[in-house]
């Protein structure tokens, strides 16, 4: 049977490919910085031309990534966008109130253990999942 592709089918359609798309980059990226960081010590024994061709890989799958996002906001809607977009700028403050005075600490020795950048990685990530999760149901 020949089904009538309605606009709306085609919307999600293309928000499905862009969605698949952009979470292959952010597979591609996180296989590259695993590379990255656990490469030069089980791989290639700190050898300096491996580890730096190593990162040059993890910024350029960085740089796909980051295109792809865009490509990716610029498929959303007007409302699925202002929810992306809020979700981002919460995102980016509380990663700016949090990360410094948690640098500081650690400079300082307030906190028992080194501030690492995964730490950092982690409150993005989870504040950019609860944010973009309530905005989404929010204007449900």
């Amino acid at each position: 049977m020949n089904q009538l592709k309605t606009p709306e089918n085609g919307y999600q359609s293309r928000i499905l490919k862009r969605t698949i798309r952009l979470a292959c980059w952010g597979g591609a990226w996180l296989a590259a910085t695993a590379l990255m960081k656990f490469g030069p010590k089980f791989l290639w024994n700190k050898a300096l031309a491996f580890t730096l061709l190593a990162v040059g890989l993890d910024v350029a799958v960085g740089v796909g990534m980051i295109l792809a996002n865009k490509t990716y906001l610029a498929e959303l809607d007007e409302l699925q966008q202002k929810v992306y977009l809020n979700a981002l700028g919460i995102t980016v403050g509380v990663a700016l109130i949090a990360g410094v005075p948690y640098s500081v600490m650690d400079y300082y020795h307030v906190i028992p253990f080194h501030a690492e950048i995964w730490h950092l990685l982690m409150l993005m990530s989870l504040t950019f999942s609860v944010s973009f999760l309530y905005g989404t149901w929010r204007y449900r």
